[in-house]
């Protein structure tokens, strides 16, 4: 049975539903508010277990191909002294598959091309939805009411739509600091071509992560660099400041980290303030399935947000496929469907969340004692801890 799917959001999340369910023959129409697709941040460290999803919907390949080798791990102090330096190999063995760094928007442009753009409308915003028993409609902002079976709200971080689900006001939290986001062509004399170094000091960081090509004609390795400061919310974000900005704020540390901060093109940078959203008790409504940054908007202190993103469409799309399979009608399997959604998923993406959230406190210096024995720690790491972390939220996933 095809069913009539309507998508609002054409992020990673939003795109993962519609392929997934359009291999399944359901017809699938993604509504984008915006009119020109812009990623927003550099790139996005894609783990094994949202590499997994884009393997099941056909375009593990290409993304493995397009994206970095990264196959060690370093921690620096902020002056550059090397306190652990470690295998990922181990974690890729344990769970059957490596890590993908890779460019947001080859990553978006990729699933972008696979679900197609005949099926995509941009410059159209869904401002309300309205459900019954026996359907949903999308009301978008120039009147048009869009009739499905089933409606995925994919909006992002800023939903509104999900005050609706909610049935009240989900405000964004500011978790306490700005991430500066940029590529810069991947150079030996800033880190190792096959590592990810995170000088660490002062409740700040500094990441150079290999992302690979990213698809560029050039062929060009890149490096995903993103800086972290604590700072109040509100802070005036200024493109032509950048540079004096992460220069004061990283007086004094590392070479590599004064070479970087030289070198990048502040056109390419992004300046992001960070927040999250608190978990929430469901992610469904009748008809309608919250997914994505709309449903568990997250600190990316462990390079989950797309990953659950990824889970999410994996696991709604199972979910209707295995209720359409067992014969029941189409409202009933979506009900059905629907409450295995939220059965599998508030709590995984809850946890993740909190997690996020805590690790985000304790990497930029909230309690400073805590902060400080996590460097001392460092100092002794082997990598054991790190990639067991790591591993836990990987095999929690649904493959």
């Amino acid at each position: 049975m095809a069913l009539e799917i309507v998508v609002i959001g054409a992020g990673m999340g939003g795109l993962s539903a519609a392929l997934a369910f359009q291999r399944q023959g359901h017809r699938v129409r993604v509504f984008e508010r915006v009119e020109v697709m812009r990623p927003v941040g550099a790139a996005i460290s894609l783990w094994p277990n949202g590499v997994k999803v884009m393997h099941r919907l056909g375009l593990g390949d290409a993304i493995e191909r397009i994206s970095g080798e990264m196959t060690r791990m370093r921690y620096l102090s902020h002056d550059g002294q090397l306190l652990s330096d470690f295998s990922l190999t181990p974690l890729y063995e344990a769970v059957d598959q490596r890590a993908c760094p890779i460019s947001r928007a080859a990553l978006q442009q990729t699933l972008f091309d696979a679900v197609g753009a005949e099926h995509i409308q941009l410059g159209r915003h869904c401002t309300d939805y309205e459900a019954e028993d026996d359907g949903v409609t999308a009301v978008m902002a120039d009147g048009e009411r869009v009739r499905a079976d089933l409606l995925v709200v994919a909006d992002g971080t800023h939903s509104q739509l999900r005050n609706k689900l909610a049935g009240r006001p989900v405000e964004r939290q500011y978790v306490g600091y700005v991430n500066w986001n940029v590529r810069v062509a991947a150079d030996p004399a800033l880190a190792p071509l096959e590592s990810w170094d995170q000088y660490v000091g002062e409740g700040k960081r500094v990441s150079l992560m290999p992302m690979g090509t990213g698809g560029n004609q050039e062929g060009r390795q890149e490096f995903y660099c993103f800086f972290d400061v604590p700072l109040e919310a509100g802070t005036v974000s200024e493109p032509a400041r950048y540079r004096d900005e992460l220069t004061a704020h990283f007086d004094g540390w590392a070479p590599a980290v004064q070479a970087l901060i030289e070198q990048f093109d502040p056109a390419r940078m992004a300046r992001v303030e960070i927040h999250d959203i608190e978990p929430l008790a469901t992610l469904t409504d009748t008809r309608v399935a919250l997914l994505g940054d709309a449903a568990h908007g997250m600190a990316p202190d462990l390079g989950q947000g797309g990953c659950q993103a990824m889970e999410d469409a994996w696991v709604l799309s199972e979910a209707v496929r295995a209720a359409l399979e067992a014969g029941a009608e189409t409202g009933a399997a979506i009900a059905k469907a629907l409450a295995e959604y939220d059965e599998a998923r508030v709590e995984r993406v809850g946890e993740i969340v909190t997690r996020a959230r805590k690790r985000a406190a304790m990497i930029h210096g909230d309690n400073p004692r805590e902060t400080q024995a996590w460097y001392d720690e460092l100092a002794r790491e082997d990598g054991t801890g790190v990639l067991e972390g790591i591993k836990k939220t990987v095999v929690g996933g649904p493959l």
